[in-house]
């Protein structure tokens, strides 16, 4: 071993975070420190993506976490004001909490997963297939978390049961918003498409229990995503 392999040997892998992450960081770090005070009313969306050297669309994507950690909010006609400095103990997700979505997604889509698992027409899986392949491709993260919601709501449909289709379909904007914050949090969207492909897998070879027991892991990963982003595991 030479002295340069020697020095990289302990060297920590660089991460790559995506545009909106970094500028996510960077606002919230602000916040946090104090630079930013209670009170504070933002810079616009230009005057932001002038600053950091990127889209207004990145802007927004790191704007709409830190509403969802419960650090700003945003007034229609008014701008974007910090209101804490401190990550609420929930994320704010429109008409539902994380913790409420949570609590509740288990016990719907893993039976749905379960079902689908015997009850999915071919159509079905051809259209899950080509939701996860989109998915693998996607670099814009709020293409990728729509696709992500309608891949469990295609779930949901495939299980024949139109109870669970109809409450994933009501919770599908929020499931969204949650997917887009713990993606820019926590960088989970390769994590989840290694997910979602088993979640597929078992239900393409009819394998009821794997089918729920798949999903049951991915939701467990999310939870514990969310827990990361709260301080519950701190």
């Amino acid at each position: 071993m030479n002295l340069s392999d020697n020095w990289t040997a302990g060297q920590q892998q660089i991460v790559r975070v995506s545009a909106a992450e970094a500028v996510f960081q960077a606002i919230r770090a602000a916040i946090e420190n104090g630079q930013l005070q209670v009170g504070a009313k933002l810079s616009s969306e230009t005057a932001l993506a002038s600053q950091y050297g990127v889209s207004r669309s990145v802007i927004r994507e790191a704007l709409r976490s830190c509403t969802a950690l419960g650090l700003t909010e945003t007034q229609t006609g008014k701008g974007t004001f910090v209101i804490a400095n401190r990550a609420s103990s929930d994320l704010v997700l429109g008409d539902f909490s994380a913790r409420s979505l949570m609590e509740a997604r288990p016990h719907i889509e893993v039976p749905a997963a379960e079902f689908a698992a015997t009850r999915r027409t071919a159509e079905q899986l051809e259209e899950m297939r080509g939701i996860l392949d989109l998915m693998a491709e996607e670099d814009d993260p709020q293409i990728w978390v729509n696709l992500d919601a309608a891949f469990h709501a295609a779930i949901a449909r495939a299980s024949g049961n139109g109870v669970f289709e109809s409450v994933v379909n009501d919770i599908r904007d929020a499931m969204a918003s949650q997917s887009e914050t713990i993606n820019l949090i926590t960088g989970r969207a390769r994590q989840s498409n290694l997910e979602h492909q088993k979640i597929l897998d078992a239900i393409t070879r009819g394998a009821t229990a794997d089918a729920g027991r798949a999903m049951s892991v991915h939701l467990s990963a999310v939870d514990t995503a969310l827990g990361l982003i709260m301080g519950e595991n701190a």
